[in-house]
């Protein structure tokens, strides 16, 4: 299976010149991909990636710095943009709302490089990342990468900070056979709550940085209406490094709740939400954004298939209303300030989140046997 590990790394002011170069000149390859693939598709021509790929060599002709740039990381922006129209004809096929057609890239907003054959172009013979062009690059390392590497990509982040990302080919690391299966109910009283009775509280990771955010966007919002573009730059970073924080602190937040269920439990069950549909107001909704629950199950769900557990997705509908007695099921309505279900057909109380938990586990169940 395939598996990625991300490092930071550090430049020194040469390196850092030369990727950001390099950046600018994907960039602009990217770009001339696209604008060949418009004209291909006006002039009802055939254009994959591979035709795209036999016009690099006229454009380095043309374009001396291209040569700069390894041949390898220049074909995989051809590959790049061939899985975003597909991605976008795939999403005009389903009647997507926002088919998200690709888009011309602006200065600043492409961003990472890719090595697709590790050993060509790139290589870790020690701890040091060897680089053509580039040299050395150190590494800092928080674990070490395991199984065979395949490619490796470069990234900068919003905040002009660079990491690695290896991506590569491991044999799954099973973990014994476990008992205990578990339904989970997330929310925004607390984050989850489980269908044993365990709860973990909502974090809420936004709201200790909100007052930051607001105060840096009034300062935002001024020095564009007196037109200091360079003092909204450097805002623009500070923005960015406040959002980078709460991105962080999400992020680990999620791995680590995700590693205990899967180290846990044989099966896990989450409802199947969609939280864009979910809230009934802009609170509300900025809540559920900043609760991240899909995040979670994405985390679950990637870690589940390598350490050989199952997830299953239930339709939520009638979860929290339904009584969990095994002998009643019956449909009591409440509102969203009652945390507490009592049920005036069989006379159970239960927590709210934990009744619906264990409906959610009752359906996870029932679509294993299907």
């Amino acid at each position: 299976m395939r598996k990625t590990y991300k490092y930071r790394i550090y430049l020194t002011n040469g390196q850092r010149r030369i990727l950001n170069t390099t950046l600018e000149e994907c960039r602009w390859v990217f770009n001339q991909m696209l604008e060949a693939h418009e004209f291909a598709y006006r002039h009802s021509l055939k254009c994959n990636r591979y035709d795209l790929i036999k016009l690099l060599p006229g454009w380095k002709e043309s374009r001396p710095s291209l040569k700069l740039v390894h041949s390898q990381v220049l074909q995989t922006i051809a590959i790049r943009l061939d899985l975003a129209f597909q991605a976008f004809f795939r999403r005009v096929k389903q009647a997507a709302e926002d088919a998200g057609y690709p888009r011309y890239k602006l200065p600043d907003r492409y961003r990472s490089i890719t090595y697709p054959q590790y050993g060509n172009g790139v290589s870790l013979p020690g701890n040091d990342l060897i680089v053509s062009k580039i040299g050395p690059i150190k590494v800092v390392w928080h674990r070490r990468v395991e199984g065979q590497i395949k490619t490796i990509s470069l990234k900068r982040s919003h905040t002009d900070k660079w990491y690695v990302t290896f991506s590569v080919e491991v044999e799954s690391k099973r973990l014994p056979a476990s008992a205990q299966v578990v339904g989970v109910d997330m929310g925004l009283e607390t984050f989850l709550t489980t269908s044993e009775g365990e709860k973990v509280e909502n974090p809420r990771f936004f709201r200790p940085d909100e007052a930051d955010l607001k105060r840096v966007h009034k300062l935002k919002d001024a020095a564009k209406n007196a037109q200091r573009w360079e003092e909204n730059r450097r805002r623009n970073k500070v923005l960015a490094r406040i959002h980078e924080r709460i991105r962080f602190r999400r992020e680990d937040f999620a791995h680590k709740r995700s590693r205990e269920l899967v180290n846990s439990y044989q099966l896990i069950t989450f409802e199947e939400l969609e939280p864009q549909q979910i809230g009934r107001n802009r609170g509300m909704r900025k809540s559920i954004a900043d609760a991240a629950w899909t995040q979670l199950i994405e985390y679950t769900s990637n870690k589940a298939e390598e350490a050989g557990r199952t997830v299953v997705l239930v339709n939520p509908r009638n979860t929290s209303k339904m009584c969990s007695n095994r002998d009643c099921g019956e449909l009591v309505e409440k509102d969203l300030n009652i945390r507490v279900h009592a049920c005036p057909h069989c006379g159970l109380v239960l927590d709210r989140d934990q009744n619906a938990a264990i409906n959610i586990l009752r359906l996870g169940l029932q679509n294993l046997r299907l």
